[in-house]
């Protein structure tokens, strides 16, 4: 995997900690306390997170409602 610039809704993602501006991708699920409960956990949505490959500094965004490299 490599880090690359990030564009969302038009703006470019720049590392509030260091002024990075290249990124690794991942997916991280967002748990509830029910599903988890229930054994669901596979029926959560998943966050789009973005790692700052020179810090390391991790941006969440919540999966609904966002579109990547408008």
């Amino acid at each position: 995997m490599s880090a690359k610039p990030v564009s969302i809704k038009g703006i470019d993602l720049v590392c509030p900690v260091c002024g990075g501006k290249d990124f690794y991708q991942r997916q991280t699920l967002l748990n509830t306390a029910g599903a988890t409960f229930l054994g669901f956990d596979w029926a959560n949505a998943n966050a789009d997170n973005y790692v700052c490959s020179h810090c390391f500094y991790m941006f969440w965004f919540h999966p609904e409602n966002h579109n990547f490299n408008d």
